[in-house]
């Protein structure tokens, strides 16, 4: 927790209140549904929590934005990016329902209305969202094409709408596709070791009615 406050300071008692509450919820669920390996959990605010509150050293979402997460898992990044951007809404996805049982459990506990959860494969997502986000489930290929089309068309924030993938390693090969993708390094954002090699990779989209 003291990871958190150390790279966000600014957080109101709310969200405070919240991000301690994380580790007991995802510990007391994960004895009932295996969403989070042992050795992560007990490194939760590293590995999970601040991994995915890296969006967020990025790109601060507008007030009314909305953001789509495929193949969330656990609830990561969208539970963790929630907390901090309460007046944006996250539309959290896997095609595992047990995992998004967990999501729904922990945003309950937490209070957080600002998050709804859909159990389908990413292809079968309808409407348009400002980002999509999410954590290394497919090659950023693939990705492209469950989510080509749910870009919205009016791009409001510091970066153009479009793809928000938190991945790690050398991206060189499989973003060759892409030229207008750019890597950020986390290790810019956070010091820790963990980040060494992890990146966020924004790929700009373009509105496809």
């Amino acid at each position: 927790m003291l990871l958190i406050q150390k790279y966000f300071p600014h957080l109101t008692d709310i969200q405070l209140k919240q991000f301690k509450a994380l580790q007991g919820l995802y510990e007391d669920w994960n004895s009932q549904i295996n969403v989070i390996s042992r050795k992560d959990i007990e490194a939760l605010y590293l590995r999970h929590v601040l991994h995915s509150l890296s969006i967020a050293k990025l790109i601060q979402f507008k007030s009314g934005a909305k953001i789509l997460d495929i193949g969330t898992g656990g609830g990561f990044p969208g539970v963790p990016l929630a907390i901090l951007f309460p007046e944006v809404t996250f539309h959290l996805v896997d095609s595992i329902n047990k995992k998004l049982k967990v999501v729904n459990g922990v945003a309950d506990s937490l209070g957080l209305e600002n998050i709804y959860t859909t159990h389908a494969r990413a292809e079968s997502i309808q409407g348009h969202y400002d980002f999509i986000i999410s954590r290394a489930v497919t090659n950023m290929t693939d990705f492209v094409g469950w989510i080509k089309n749910r870009v919205a068309k009016k791009s409001v924030h510091s970066i153009k709408n479009g793809i928000l993938y938190l991945k790690g390693g050398d991206l060189a090969e499989e973003l060759k596709p892409f030229t207008k993708a750019t890597q950020y390094d986390l290790s810019t954002y956070f010091e820790e070791d963990f980040f060494e090699t992890k990146k966020i990779v924004h790929l700009p989209l373009k509105y496809k009615g």
